[in-house]
């Protein structure tokens, strides 16, 4: 297809595509005259997916390039091609707390990471935040609430080894990174909605004045 037709099945705009050729997030299409070129199926697939890291998840053009180059890889294993997405989408948060709450909460958190037997480099940019988090229950006195964190472990365990197989059932390099992209923004909106329902629900039956 010429670049009008990639753009329109992509929705993204000529100009924007030529920028990601110049800026070689987008290969080159293949030239059919001195100032044309055609594009196809990888191509679209390829645009689809920047267009998630850009506007869905907001990461910078470094970012982007980060996880396109972990992606074409032909040596680098999944793991780390879904690490790499993983550290390009993730906010790095930070939320005031005094040294020693953090530090409380940080034992916390290891705590935790062994009892599960879970895996996660130091550097993991979820691992601060989860740990920002939890020194800003106790500084807000909410302890209840962290008493919670081994339950919402469990559960968030469970459908992310749903996730992960889907991931691995994926065809194509870029079909799984756009997996894990797409898995993981629209994924942690699906899940924050479906617990604001739940909420709203059980706080219906359980808080709501009879009439």
């Amino acid at each position: 297809m010429k670049i009008a037709e990639l753009s329109r099945q992509s929705g993204v705009a000529v100009p924007t595509i030529k920028y990601y050729l110049r800026e070689g997030l987008l290969p080159p299409g293949e030239r059919s005259a001195p100032n044309q070129a055609s594009y196809d199926e990888r191509h679209l697939r390829r645009l689809r997916l920047i267009r998630a890291l850009v506007e869905l998840a907001q990461v910078p053009v470094a970012g982007v390039r980060a996880v396109l180059e972990a992606v074409d890889s032909p040596t680098m294993p999944l793991h780390d091609q879904i690490g790499a997405a993983h550290r390009a989408i993730t906010p790095r948060r930070e939320l005031r707390s005094t040294v020693d709450t953090r530090a409380a909460a940080a034992a916390e958190v290891e705590e935790l990471l062994t009892r599960r037997g879970w895996s996660v480099t130091a550097n993991a940019p979820a691992l601060a935040t989860l740990v920002d988090t939890v020194a800003a229950f106790r500084a807000l006195g909410q302890d209840h609430l962290v008493a919670f964190l081994d339950s919402y472990a469990e559960a968030v365990e469970r459908f992310t080894e749903l996730e992960i197989a889907a991931v691995q059932s994926r065809e194509t390099t870029d079909q799984v990174a756009e997996s894990v992209v797409i898995g993981t923004i629209l994924g942690e909106t699906l899940i924050s909605s479906l617990r604001l329902l739940a909420q709203e629900s059980i706080s219906a039956q359980r808080l709501k004045p009879s009439s």
